[in-house]
């Protein structure tokens, strides 16, 4: 037609996809071609007016979860089995796997010796390390090898979140999508031999690179950041996913933690320090409280305005009223729990979400099991919980650590998916590892109660409401306030004529295909 349009020497870098390069041509150039008759565009100039971002401002709009994933100790791989070991009382610790180190050759049960461990077990997931489908993700086998495997697995839980929220990542290419992540450890990369790295070490093994990650490799477009607080990361993560949301910097949010035990040091280092228990059980809010139990698995969800997820017709599983993130300060010592600090981002979290301390039915406490730390959570949690509350509407205690071990910074992801089963079973799950309470607990201050066995969700004037706490140990609280997912209208269910169905399968490979026909067998059968 007797015009130009001089491309930009970064187009391809800039639109990296066929979709998006034909996007561009035929919504930027060609229009420029076709009207403009004037004058010439300069070189590399895109003169299209570019769309104007869209902002929703939402400071007091509840956050709805929509998909949730998990890999956590004892096979509890997706949510639903979590749950069963929840309501069953059971636990995830067993010794060490082979693969992650020789523990017996480390083992002393003299606390003071020097390179030596004095526990035997932790909370493993069943899946090994090495075990990683590259090629779904289209990421090559020497890159994969170079990823540390906390990288790997968010990749899948990520996707297994998505899919559980009825969501295809396909779609979610060039969305406002944020990530943000909890991870502090970084045990892969020590053991990897100077001879073996190779340029792909460096994004393998950087904190950052897990969020970036993610966002690559679903084009997302949204927030994107690792979030390292220690053992309150997973619940910090949360906490500022929900608040990108408010403030319009994101119009969905992947949120989440996760901790993987590769090598041996840590658990030394936390020998050296007395803070694990000998027999490697969290033995949270009990006399016999001597430490806790270390944990692995990653547990991710996925977040919308409620709003915005009515709107979209998503199934609302449960909502986050409010939360809140705070500092220890200048308490005894850093590593050392402020109860000041407790009870003030307890009470934030509340004035957030707009409720009444009595208002809530269960807390979720961070209860690692410690001699110290147990009675502090529970003196400043009964402060603020304890305020209104009536003697015959106590406040019911737990921690999921008695089941699966202190995750660290995943631990937050347990304690917020524990509470959105036991919202949407209406069943606070049994506390185990408990027989006798630690005489520097005083339950009745509250009241509180801790449940040992299930206990059907209480009907109280209210709706139904979990809160969870999270502190890392370098001061760094954070807390999160729950409630049941509103009420939805009962579907109407068409009249089918036909008597049987079609359910269309697919997959990347034949392996694959087979694995999820036996998964669909399963999920129909049980």
């Amino acid at each position: 037609i007797g015009r130009q349009f001089v491309l930009p020497g970064t187009l391809l870098f800039d639109h990296p996809t066929i979709r998006g390069l034909s996007d561009y041509l035929f919504n930027s150039v060609l229009p420029e071609l076709v009207t403009s008759e004037t004058s010439r565009v300069k070189e590399g100039d895109n003169s299209s007016t570019p769309p104007q971002p869209q902002v929703t401002l939402a400071y007091d709009e509840p956050i709805a979860v929509i998909g949730m994933s998990c890999r956590f100790p004892g096979g509890a791989n997706d949510p639903q089995l979590y749950w069963e070991m929840l309501v069953e009382g059971r636990h995830g610790m067993s010794p060490v796997p082979m693969e992650r180190w020789d523990n017996g050759a480390i083992f002393d049960s003299n606390p003071e010796a020097k390179g030596k461990v004095y526990t035997k077990e932790a909370g493993f997931i069943t899946q090994s390390p090495a075990l990683f489908d590259s090629s779904f993700f289209n990421i090559s086998p020497k890159e994969a090898q170079m990823m540390d495997p906390q990288h790997r697995l968010s990749l899948e839980l990520a996707y297994e979140a998505f899919q559980y929220g009825g969501i295809d990542a396909a779609t979610l290419k060039d969305s406002e999508t944020g990530v943000y992540v909890g991870i502090s450890s970084s045990e892969y990369a020590g053991r990897l031999e100077p001879e073996d790295i190779s340029a792909y070490w460096g994004i393998g093994n950087t904190h950052s690179s897990v969020a970036g990650r993610l966002s690559y490799i679903f084009g997302l477009n949204g927030p994107s950041m690792a979030v390292d607080t220690a053992c309150s990361s997973a619940l910090v993560a949360v906490h500022l996913g929900c608040q990108s949301l408010r403030c319009g910097d994101a119009s969905m949010v992947l949120v989440g933690g996760i901790n993987y035990m590769i090598d041996p040091k840590t658990t030394m280092n936390f020998c050296r320090a007395n803070m694990l228990s000998a027999d490697a059980r969290c033995k949270t809010f009990d006399a016999q409280a001597d430490g806790y139990a270390r944990g692995e698995g990653g547990g991710f969800l996925v977040l919308k305005r409620l709003s915005q997820a009515q709107q979209d017709g998503d199934h609302v599983l449960a909502i986050i009223q409010g939360s809140a993130v705070n500092e220890d300060g200048a308490s005894s010592g850093l590593t050392v729990p402020n109860g000041t600090a407790q009870e003030k981002v307890i009470t934030k979290a509340l004035a957030h979400a707009q409720i009444e301390p009595c208002e809530v039915d269960y807390l979720e406490a961070h209860g690692t099991g410690t001699s110290l730390g147990d009675p502090v959570e529970v003196r400043s949690a009964g402060s603020v919980y304890g305020q209104g509350r009536p003697a015959d509407q106590p406040l019911y205690l737990g921690s999921s650590k008695v089941n699966i071990g202190h995750m660290e910074a995943a631990a937050g992801a347990g304690g917020v998916i524990k509470v959105i089963l036991s919202l949407m079973n209406k069943t606070i799950p049994p506390h185990i590892n408990y027989s006798q309470p630690n005489p520097n607990i005083d339950l009745m201050r509250v009241p509180a109660e801790i449940t040992t066995q299930a206990t059907a969700w209480p009907n109280r004037p209210h709706a139904k409401r979990g809160s969870v706490s999270a502190f890392g140990f370098n001061g760094i609280n954070a807390h999160v306030v729950l409630e049941e997912a509103p009420g939805i209208p009962e579907r109407q269910q068409p009249d089918l004529q036909r008597p049987l169905h079609v359910l269309p399968l697919s997959a990347k490979s034949e392996a694959a295909l087979n694995a999820q026909i036996n998964q669909y067998q399963d999920y129909l059968e049980t």
